[in-house]
């Protein structure tokens, strides 16, 4: 019997709730033992910073920094781990990889006279956007172009987050999130 081309709607739910609870035992974590392990985020062109690619989706300043961004990886996931055409897993690593390879070669090492650290998930957040906006171009059928425009209208505004701007917000994470998004919809979805 021939496999799906999709999960079912609760095997995505699933993934991304697993997913997201990760996110919440780690804060979880780090307020019941008092820590803050926000120096294992990326430390941009440092080799201490490079560990922070993979562990920086993990690492949220605060309960405020990581509701803002459950909702929208929630969502995001549940949609590319429902439908098995995105290679959901192959392309969630590219995301992560490239997002934060690309935030460490181009984050600011600074902010002020204090030293930047780039933690977060909201790289993957714009990684997801961008491949799944990527994908409706990318594949030839209706379901990815609904779903790329449905994406488009609910998460589209974010993209003003690219832009370059002072402050604690990683706009380097959410550009190198936005390109590795793209990249990762052109290597898989040819």
């Amino acid at each position: 019997m021939a496999r799906s081309r999709r999960h079912s709607l609760g095997d995505a739910v699933q993934i991304a709730a697993a997913f997201v609870l990760i996110l919440f035992a780690v804060k979880a974590a780090e307020i019941m033992l008092q820590v803050s392990l926000a120096g294992f985020g990326i430390v941009p062109r440092t080799m201490w910073g490079l560990m922070g690619v993979v562990f920086s989706p993990f690492l949220h300043g605060n309960l405020a920094h990581l509701a803002a961004n459950a909702v929208p990886l929630f969502v995001l996931l549940t949609v590319l781990f429902w439908d098995r055409r995105y290679q959901p897993t192959w392309s969630l690593a590219l995301i992560w990889l490239g997002s934060g390879l690309g935030t460490w070669l181009i984050g600011r090492s600074h902010a002020g006279n204090s030293p930047m650290v780039h933690i977060g998930a909201s790289s993957l957040i714009y990684g997801l956007v961008a491949f799944l906006i990527s994908a409706g171009f990318l594949l030839s059928n209706w379901r990815a172009a609904i779903i790329a425009i449905l994406v488009l209208i609910l998460y589209g505004g974010i993209f003003f987050g690219l832009l370059p701007h002072a402050g604690p917000i990683s706009w380097e994470g959410h550009l190198s999130g936005a390109i590795a998004g793209v990249w990762a919809a052109r290597r898989v979805l040819r």
